[in-house]
Formats: structure tokens, C-alpha cells, sequence
């Protein structure tokens, strides 16, 4: 079987870190990378990552050893190599958000569709095992019926430097973490979800959101209640609310490939601490992301709702 090849676009953080080493780990992949921007210097690879030996690439749209492109620039830019990359050909799997905007979300998942091509949002959390369970426990009744979804991903004080300050590279916490507890709604709740209360706050000196918060709710008034923001001390859990118990699952959205799960299940019978097997995240998506180009699978899923109500907690929160 011969491996998808994925082009890294740029050097961020979160490429040397985690999805070099899991394209290195998946038997279906294998990276090379090019700098992005304008700028064609060609990076050192070990001054890049020390995820392994790789080659580099300079302009992957012209490249015929490349199959398919990773985005991991800042969000401002998602739209415009996303769809450099789809007009050469590249399957592309992009940083979340994939764009800024619906409409050009919408767009890009409209041309992936018509060209046959693979476009998908690098939301990994959805690919852990952890979640799957979480499904299997509400199907079976374990908590009766649903009541409320409460969600909160907020990171402690970024560093003043950090583009995710800067609001013309799509800075803010919405965008950052805000991503986070709104795709865990949309996992447990499906797409019928629609805003009907937001808050944006911006701390002293900062050009984006640092915090916020949303309420949304299902036809059925199934409420989900969202937090997120880029200046708090650390949370990243959801809870599912029954009618007949709670399942709580902590470190929900970026549990190391080691971590083994713990999910709570609280019932008027008591507590069970539902032990899991540990999962790697970020190879599944990987896997996740090679197996759709393999079989032409649509793996857009439910980007253009999710950046549609982003949108709607901006716009809503604007009002206030």
C-alpha cells in the first residue's frame, strides 16, 4: 500500500510537535515541508522539528511527490492555501478553523466536493476513543434522557507575542478554544443547534476576545452551555446532563497519546469511574485524514455548520 504524501505547509508549533511525529508514527502517511508566505528560504529540517528525517519541499502546488497539503498557518490564512492547494490538485487537511468566515468555508468544501478532492478541519479530539464510548453510554440509556451539555476549553495567559493576540491572523479565544466546546456540542447534539445567547470579553490591552461564553439549544430544548478563553487557569471538560445521571469526561480535547481516560458516570446509584484504554488523538486523525483520500470519503462532516455558528456567537455577542 503506498503511503499518502502530506506536505506541511509552514513550521508552526503545532506541526513540529504533534502532527510531524504522528505522520512519521501512521503507516499511510509521510510529510515533507515548505515555508509559506512568500518567503522561499529553505528551513533546516532538524532546525524544524526533531520529529525525524523528512525532506522539504518549496512549492508543493507544483510538486508531483505530494499528495495531499497540511495547514497549520495562522487562521487568517487557512482559506487562501487551503484553496491555493485544492486548485493544484492537494488534498488538504487544515488547522482548525478552516477559514474566518462561513461563506468561504462553505466555498472550499463546495470545491473540494466538485473536484473529488479531501477537505478536512484538523479538529483531533472527535477522532479519541473517549468520545465514541461517551456516544455508546447516552444510546444505552445510561443517564436517561438528555437534559444540557455543559463544555469549557481555556488555556492560562498567552505569551503578548502569540498571533493568536492578533486579530488580523483570526486571533481571539472564539476562534482558539472556542472551537473546542462548540464541535463537542455539535458531536453529542448533532447540527439542528442554534445560538441564542453569547458574550465576548476582551482583556485590558488585547485587540481580540480573550473569553467567552454561549448558549445554544436543540429543537427538543436540549441546552448546551459553552465556556472557553485564552486567559484562565486551565479547563478542558464537557458534561453530558440526563434526566437520570451525568457522565463528566475531563481532559477531553488534547489528552496526551498516554493518558488513560477516565469517564465519570454519576446515577442515584452511585459513581462508576468508567476506565478507557489510552488513545492517540492525533495519529487517529491522521489515520482518519489517509484513509479519506484513499477512499474518497467526504471528510468536510460538519465544518460549514460549526463556522456557521461560530459566526452567530460573534455576531450575537456583538449586540451586548
Amino acid at each position: 500500500m503506498e503511503p499518502v504524501r502530506i506536505g506541511v505547509l509552514g513550521c508552526a508549533d503545532i506541526a513540529r510537535r504533534r502532527m510531524l511525529p504522528a505522520m512519521t508514527a501512521c503507516r499511510t502517511s509521510t510529510s515533507s515541508r515548505s515555508p509559506a508566505g512568500g518567503k522561499r528560504r529553505r528551513p533546516k529540517p532538524r532546525a524544524v522539528s526533531d520529529a525525524g528525517p523528512c525532506t522539504v519541499t518549496r512549492r508543493f502546488s507544483n510538486a508531483a511527490d505530494i499528495d495531499a497539503v497540511y495547514v497549520p498557518l495562522p487562521a487568517a490564512l487557512h482559506a487562501r492555501w487551503a484553496r491555493a492547494a485544492l486548485d493544484a490538485g492537494k488534498h488538504v487537511l487544515a488547522e482548525k478553523p478552516l477559514t474566518t468566515d462561513p461563506g468561504l468555508t462553505e466555498e472550499l468544501v463546495a470545491l473540494a466536493r466538485s473536484t473529488g478532492l479531501v477537505l478536512m478541519e484538523n479538529v483531533m479530539f472527535v477522532h479519541h476513543s473517549q468520545h465514541a464510548a461517551v456516544r455508546r453510554l447516552v444510546a444505552d440509556g445510561a443517564i436517561g434522557e438528555l437534559r444540557a451539555v455543559h463544555a469549557a476549553f481555556a488555556v492560562p495567559r498567552l505569551p503578548a507575542h502569540d498571533i493568536r493576540h492578533r486579530p488580523e491572523l483570526g486571533g481571539g479565544a472564539l476562534l482558539d478554544t472556542g472551537v473546542y466546546p462548540l464541535r463537542a456540542a455539535l458531536h453529542h447534539l448533532g447540527e439542528d443547534l442554534r445560538v441564542v445567547g453569547a458574550t465576548l470579553t476582551s482583556a485590558a490591552g488585547h485587540a481580540v476576545d480573550t473569553a467567552g461564553t454561549a448558549l445554544l439549544t436543540t429543537p427538543e430544548g436540549v441546552a448546551a452551555q459553552l465556556s472557553f478563553g485564552i486567559d484562565h487557569a486551565y479547563r478542558s471538560a464537557y458534561e453530558i446532563w440526563g434526566s437520570e445521571g451525568r457522565i463528566t469526561v475531563d481532559r477531553a480535547f488534547t489528552p496526551p497519546a498516554g493518558h488513560v481516560p477516565g469517564v465519570r458516570l454519576e446515577r442515584r446509584a452511585g459513581t462508576e469511574q468508567v476506565r478507557l484504554a489510552p488513545d492517540d488523538q492525533v495519529l487517529r486523525t491522521v489515520e482518519a485524514f489517509a484513509g479519506a483520500v484513499r477512499t474518497g470519503a467526504d471528510a468536510a462532516g460538519v465544518s460549514v455548520r460549526q463556522a456557521v455558528l461560530l459566526d452567530e456567537v460573534r455576531r450575537l455577542a456583538m449586540r451586548y
